[in-house]
């Protein structure tokens, strides 16, 4: 049987991993653990419409920035270690 660490103090409302945006985290054995990621900058769109533009939206750009989000959001993901690098 696997021998598990539980990470808690009895507290009911939680456990914090560091206490401010520039204390540094690895998951899962990253070799140098990092401070925060940068903001990831919100997508703006208008309502879709029945166009032939790049996935229902306004403009080609619109979907572009969406890739552009989750891209962000994937490289902050594997800087702390949370999902694999390759």
């Amino acid at each position: 049987m696997a021998t598990v660490t539980q990470l808690h103090d009895g507290n009911p409302d939680g456990v914090n991993f560091g206490s401010a945006s520039t204390d540094k985290l690895g998951f899962y054995g990253l070799t140098t653990p990092v401070a925060q990621p940068s903001t990831i900058a919100a997508v703006t769109t208008t309502a879709a419409t029945s166009t032939t533009n790049a996935y229902g939206y306004t403009t080609a750009a619109q979907a572009d920035a969406i890739v552009t989000a989750v891209n962000a959001c994937s490289a902050a993901l594997r800087t702390l270690g949370i999902v694999a690098a390759s």
